[in-house]
């Protein structure tokens, strides 16, 4: 089986399906990828979840089970096939699997979404795999409620446990030093703006003109899906986010002293490589930092400097309501459970800031 880039008819949008040894899509998974296209998900999500169910068929198959008749147990015997480094090799509790815990819990969410969507459209696939249906945006109720009697159900029938990474951040010095490694005002504006504001490199990517508001010091972040790079903004709605005036002089002075009189409605454009004016890509900007890397010795990537950006904030005690805002965060849950890594010292700052370290009126 592979998975294969496709066009999609009319609107030319980019999607992703899954072919049989044949080459013939398999019909479930085509369902399922379209669904997922109309409902305007990244072209890099559909592909992800296309490689994910690539695999639990690939599993399927090697096991002769019908994609419609698994059971709960087939859902752990794909967790052990996924976590064996090979067919007659077994992982201890204390050994390294083949994936890490947290990809294989990404191909399992893969798999329940799957099984979801095939539940709401009216397929009959094992009901322990059919758990949980959102209602009303907040609870939750069992699909097959009717049969259950309301007895609750898990949501999710199989999980690995996953250790917290903490986000990797730099420091001042670190981020002064990458800006200063820039050759071109270009990619000075484009990492300061990125420091200063926490942008995603897609919603960077994706700005026009219009959407930097100069004079009132403002930047809109606007979700799209025609850019031409595919650039991504990852939010609903458009966010206002406020910058100082050092970015606002850097942004005017790479539009005189670079841009020029290229004819783009893009802010970040091709300058210096064909074709000219084109909007920058994901692509071009991983090689800009990989040759940052090799000039400045600091390994980092560009979504550090949205962590460190957030920690600064954290740290400078602003609201974690306002932090998720300028992140564009549809919760602010989201945020705490990302930045959850302060340190000891950030603890008793926070703590001698509410005046409550120490016992008043206590004996030296």
């Amino acid at each position: 089986m592979r998975v294969q880039r496709v066009v999609m008819p009319v609107t030319e949008a980019e999607s992703w399906t899954l072919l049989d040894d044949d080459g013939v899509p398999v019909a479930p998974v085509e369902n399922y990828l379209a669904y997922l296209s109309a409902l305007e998900r990244s072209p890099n999500t559909v592909r992800a979840y296309a490689l994910s169910l690539r695999l639990w068929f690939e599993f399927l198959a090697a096991t002769e089970i019908g994609w419609d008749s698994v059971r709960i147990d087939d859902v752990a015997r794909f967790v052990a096939w996924l976590r064996a480094p090979a067919a007659n090799v077994i992982v201890l509790a204390s050994g390294t699997g083949r994936r890490k815990a947290s990809t294989v819990n990404r191909h399992l969410s893969a798999v329940f979404d799957f099984y979801d969507h095939k539940a709401r459209s009216g397929v009959g696939p094992a009901a322990e795999l059919v758990a949980w249906r959102r209602a009303g945006g907040r609870a939750y109720t069992p699909f097959l409620h009717h049969v259950t009697k309301g007895n609750p159900v898990p949501m999710r029938p199989v999980k690995l446990a996953v250790a917290r990474r903490v986000p990797r951040t730099l420091s001042a010095d670190e981020v002064w030093a990458i800006v200063a490694g820039c050759e071109h005002r270009r990619d000075q504006f484009l990492f300061t703006l990125l420091a200063e504001t926490g942008m995603r490199v897609g919603q960077a990517l994706g700005l026009r003109h219009a959407d930097f508001v100069s004079r009132d010091r403002l930047v809109r972040i606007v979700p799209r899906t025609d850019n031409a790079n595919g650039a991504r903004a990852k939010t609903p709605a458009v966010v206002m986010i406020p910058v100082s005036v050092p970015v606002v002089r850097l942004y005017s002075d790479y539009m005189h002293t670079e841009y020029g009189d290229v004819d783009s409605d893009y802010v970040f454009v091709n300058l210096w490589a064909d074709p000219v004016g084109r909007p920058l890509t994901y692509a071009a900007v991983h090689k800009l930092v990989e040759r940052l890397r090799a000039r400045t010795g600091i390994e980092f990537t560009p979504h550090m400097l949205r962590h460190t950006h957030a920690t600064d904030l954290i740290r400078a005690g602003v609201a974690m309501e306002v932090v998720a805002r300028l992140l564009t965060h549809r919760s602010s849950t989201t945020t705490s459970q990302t930045y959850i890594h302060l340190e000891t010292a950030d603890l008793r700052a926070e703590l001698e800031r509410a005046g409550v370290l120490g016992i008043e009126g206590a004996r030296p």
